[in-house]
């Protein structure tokens, strides 16, 4: 499956939040249009040397950068010995460093393919 970035992100999106960017879920850990927990904004600020906190899940702009840091970080060819998938970026959001070998995320990877599949519909 060949997609952009950017398109990826926008399903991850739907799939997160269905495109509200100040939706809190998770029982209230998960925030913003992507659900990022506070773990993982620290995670990916640390990385980028950035001073983002966990309310800036609630900006679409910076949370499209958070996530950024965080792949950069964990959804790298030399992490995983082989190149990146848009499968791996997806379980990596949703289950963590690791999650692109988890089963956990496997039913994850269904819903988000299934999104970017209906954006590539939507802009024929």
């Amino acid at each position: 499956m060949n997609i952009t970035l950017m398109t990826l992100i926008m399903a991850l999106i739907s799939v997160e939040s269905s495109g509200g960017d100040h939706e809190i879920g998770d029982n209230g850990q998960a925030w913003g249009c992507l659900q990022m927990h506070a773990g993982y904004v620290q995670d990916a600020a640390e990385h980028a040397g950035e001073d983002w906190t966990h309310q800036d899940a609630f900006d679409r702009e910076t949370a499209i950068q958070i996530i950024t840091a965080y792949m950069d970080r964990y959804a790298t060819e030399a992490r995983l010995g082989r190149p990146v998938m848009a499968e791996d970026i997806a379980r990596i959001h949703n289950g963590g460093p690791n999650g692109y070998k988890k089963t956990a995320t496997d039913q994850y990877w269904v819903k988000v393919r299934a999104e970017i599949l209906k954006i590539k519909t939507t802009n024929k």
